[in-house]
């Protein structure tokens, strides 16, 4: 089971989804990645890494990190600061540069 959870900005009201869950992968008999998610067991039996939501606290661009292969920067602008999706909460709001982002009280989603 997976929970979402919503981050708004405190300033502007940029809003951020996240899934606890990540994104289990493995790769099928021609290579690519395939990803696997609950209640499909069998394919998440073969998984071997996850690809991490991340978010960009320099130019807000939304990016995975392989678990097997972790990039430190952004593939958009370079920079280093980069944030699980899942943790935003109180890191400073890309889209104004103003604002701190905060766990949406009113919004809740269980899959």
């Amino acid at each position: 089971m997976a929970e979402a959870i919503r981050y708004l900005c405190s300033k502007c009201g940029h809003a951020i989804l996240a899934w606890s869950d990540r994104n289990p992968y493995y790769f099928d008999e021609a290579g690519k990645k395939q990803y696997a998610y609950h209640p499909d067991h069998e394919r998440l039996d073969k998984c071997i890494g996850n690809d991490r939501p991340h978010l960009c606290l320099s130019c807000g661009q939304e990016l995975l990190i392989d678990s097997r292969a972790p990039d430190t920067s952004c593939s958009k602008c370079g920079a280093t600061g980069l944030v699980k999706t899942y943790q935003l909460s109180g890191h400073r709001c890309p889209n104004c540069d103003e604002g701190e982002f905060t766990v949406d009280a009113d919004f809740h989603c269980i899959s």
